[in-house]
């Protein structure tokens, strides 16, 4: 199995800057792709953001150009910074692993919250 943890939320204003972390343990040789999702209320899970381990990238298109997705290392720790934030980036950050055996893992979460 593989354990997720992930810190960074909060609230900042519209224009300001978040940086979410999410730090896998366990059977992280078992990675293939590492990403963030988004869950706003009354709205449907969505990706924001993935990379595999041999760095393919995945954006969605409303956060193209203003979002970076990155990892430290080959599978241990993957990053999300986030600029430019609007108020519609509102949601729990969730993140995600797919490994090589179609599996995947969730964290529990993060908030974010993006008002004046």
């Amino acid at each position: 199995q593989v354990q997720l943890v992930e810190s960074g939320g909060g609230l900042v204003q519209p224009g300001g800057s978040l940086r979410l972390s999410c730090a896998a343990s366990g059977r992280v040789f078992s990675i293939y792709q590492m990403g963030w999702y988004r869950q706003a209320p009354g709205n449907e899970r969505e990706l924001v953001a993935s990379i595999t381990t041999s760095g393919t990238i995945t954006y969605a298109d409303s956060v193209k150009g203003r979002f970076t997705i990155s990892r430290d290392g080959p599978q241990s720790t993957v990053y999300l910074q986030m600029n430019s934030l609007l108020p519609e980036d509102t949601a729990v950050y969730i993140c995600s692993t797919y490994t090589m055996s179609n599996t995947y893992y969730w964290g529990q979460g993060t908030q974010v919250t993006v008002s004046s």
